[in-house]
C-alpha cells in the first residue's frame, strides 16, 4: 500500500531521516518539562528523600532503561546497518520483548534470559561483520568459524526464548498477548484489503486524476498542496487511527506530492510526524487512553485532554521547523547510505 514503489526500498532512509527530527522533538519535550518545573514546582514534585540514595537510584534507572534501550538500538540499528529488513527487525524486537517479559516475570532466575540476550546481540554483530551464507562453493575459514559460532548462539537463544515463553505461559501473559496480537493483525489485514479495494475502485473511476487536478490547482502550487494534505491528515487524526490514514489516504495523495517534486524521505518523515499527533488528539488518541489507564482516579479525562495541548503544539511546531529545514530529514540518510 505504499504510495510509490520507491518507498518499499527506503525503510532504512526513512528511519535515518526520522532520527534527527525525533531527537529534536524529544529535546523540546524535555525543555518544556524543565521550564514547567521551574515556573510551577508543584506540578513536578521532587523524588522522596528516602529514594535518593545513589546506589538505589542507579539500580532502578538501569533496570528500567538499559534493557529497553538495548532492544531499541538492536531493532533500529539492524535496519540502519542493512543487516535486516523492517520485517526481520520486527522479529528481533519480538524476541527481545519476549526475553524482557521472561526476565520481569522471574527476576530471581535471570541467567537463561541474559545468556539469550547476549546471544541475540552476538548474532547481530556476526551478521553485520561476516557473510554467513552457507550456499557457497567456497567459504573462507574465518566465515566457517563464524557460521559455527552463529549456530551455537542460535541454540542458546532458542533455549532462553523457550524459558521466557514458558514463564509467560504459566503467568497467563502469553495467551492474552497472543489473542491481542491476533485481533490487531486481523484488523490490519482487513484494513489493507479494504484499502486495496478502495484504491482500485477510486483509480478506476479516475479519482487519482481528480486529486491531482485538485492539488495542483490550489493557490501556492506545491507548497499549497502540501499544506492542505498535512492539515487534512491532522484533522483526520482526531477521528481515525494512523493505520487507516496510512493505508487509505497516503496511497491517494502520496504519488501526487511526489510528482510535485518533494523529496520522498522528507515527505515520509513529514507524514509520519503529522500522524504522530493522532496519538495525542482527542477523542481517539491512543496515548490518552494509555494515560487514563495508569492515572489515579482523581485525575479526570478532561484534565488529561487539557494537559496534552502543549505537547500537540510542540509537535506542530516541530512539523513547521522540519518543513522549513528539509535537510534535518535528508542529511543523515545521505551521510549513511550515500
Amino acid at each position: 500500500a505504499s504510495p510509490d514503489p520507491r518507498i518499499d526500498y527506503m525503510a532504512g532512509d526513512l528511519f535515518a531521516g526520522a532520527l534527527i527530527p525525533g531527537l529534536v522533538l524529544v529535546g523540546l519535550y524535555i525543555l518544556y518539562q524543565a521550564i514547567t518545573a521551574l515556573l510551577r514546582p508543584h506540578t513536578s514534585p521532587a523524588v522522596p528523600r528516602d529514594q535518593l540514595h545513589a546506589d538505589n537510584m542507579v539500580r532502578r534507572v538501569s533496570r528500567a532503561l538499559v534493557a529497553p534501550i538495548v532492544l531499541i538500538v538492536a531493532v533500529l540499528g539492524s535496519i540502519l546497518a542493512g543487516v535486516a529488513t523492517p520485517t526481520e527487525a520486527a522479529g528481533v524486537g519480538a524476541i527481545g520483548a519476549t526475553l524482557l517479559a521472561g526476565e520481569r516475570l522471574m527476576p530471581e532466575r535471570p541467567l537463561p534470559i541474559y545468556a539469550a540476550g547476549l546471544a541475540l546481540i552476538g548474532l547481530l554483530l556476526l551478521t553485520s561483520m561476516l557473510d554467513l551464507r552457507m550456499a557457497r562453493a567456497q567459504i573462507p575459514p574465518i566465515e566457517q568459524a563464524g557460521i559455527w559460532l552463529a549456530a551455537a548462539l542460535c541454540v542458546v537463544l532458542a533455549l532462553g526464548l523457550l524459558a521466557a515463553l514458558g514463564r509467560a505461559f504459566r503467568e497467563g501473559t502469553l495467551t492474552e498477548v497472543t489473542r491481542a496480537t491476533t485481533r490487531i493483525s486481523s484488523m490490519v489485514f482487513v484494513i489493507v484489503i479494504g484499502a486495496q479495494l478502495f484504491s482500485l475502485v477510486f483509480r478506476g473511476f479516475g479519482g487519482d486524476d481528480m486529486v491531482h487536478e485538485f492539488l495542483t490547482g490550489l493557490p501556492g502550487g506545491a507548497l499549497g498542496a502540501m499544506v492542505v494534505v498535512m492539515a487534512l491528515m491532522f484533522f483526520m487524526g482526531f477521528f481515525l487511527e494512523f493505520i487507516e490514514i496510512t493505508f487509505v489516504v497516503v496511497p491517494v495523495v502520496g504519488p501526487v506530492l511526489l510528482m510535485l517534486g518533494f523529496d520522498p524521505v522528507w515527505l515520509g518523515v513529514m507524514i509520519a510526524m503529522n500522524l504522530q499527533t493522532s496519538f495525542l488528539t482527542p477523542p481517539f488518541g491512543f496515548a490518552l487512553f494509555y494515560l487514563r489507564g495508569v492515572a489515579p482516579p482523581e485525575v479526570t479525562t478532561m484534565q488529561i485532554y487539557r494537559g496534552v495541548v502543549p505537547f500537540v503544539v510542540l509537535q506542530l511546531f516541530m512539523l513547521v521547523v522540519l518543513a522549513m529545514f528539509p535537510s534535518m530529514a535528508t542529511w543523515l540518510p545521505k551521510a549513511i547510505f550515500g
